[in-house]
């Protein structure tokens, strides 16, 4: 498999991506995303690069608005749940995750979060930054989605994630 990556003439150039460093970039997945949602190009290294693939992979992302989707089954009720396209969730889908969820900032959120869902579902490329933010807004446990405390506004991540994943 090879990448494009930054020279040191800062040019690109085509280079190969060896197995290692997918192995590697799984491993420190934590710290690339946050790179990548802060803006790092994935041009910049081998690890970045290879995170950057497997984040806009079609699974990867697929896997991340089933995510929002079940965060949203979770906290929202059987009625509000048809006007965001989530249909009636079966038991599975709409069970409470072992983290509990901030219902009141779902809920009034819950249009964003679908249409993160469906940005992420939509055929073609993405960018890495807005998908590696997508991930760290599920995956934070301090995050908006699940602490009290937390002082991130929601409706802003969301926002900044779906500019990032349109450009």
């Amino acid at each position: 498999m090879h990448v494009l990556l930054d020279d040191d003439l800062g040019c690109l150039a085509l280079r190969r991506l060896r197995p290692w460093h997918r192995g590697l970039a799984r491993g420190l997945a934590v710290s690339l995303d946050r790179r990548l949602a802060e803006g790092a190009r994935p041009e910049a290294s081998a690890l970045l690069a290879a995170r950057a693939m497997y984040l806009t992979s079609t699974g990867y992302r697929r896997v991340l608005a089933e995510g929002l989707r079940r965060i949203l089954a979770a906290s929202l009720s059987q009625e509000a749940r048809p006007r965001l396209g989530l249909g009636r969730a079966s038991a599975g889908a709409a069970r409470q995750p072992y983290v509990p969820l901030r219902q009141d900032r779902i809920a009034g959120s819950a249009a964003g979060l679908a249409g993160l869902a469906c940005c992420l579902t939509e055929p073609g490329p993405v960018p890495a930054r807005g998908v590696a933010m997508v991930s760290q807004l599920l995956t934070d446990g301090g995050g908006p989605l699940y602490r009290t405390g937390s002082q991130d506004d929601l409706n802003a991540v969301i926002e900044r994630a779906s500019q990032a994943l349109i450009r």
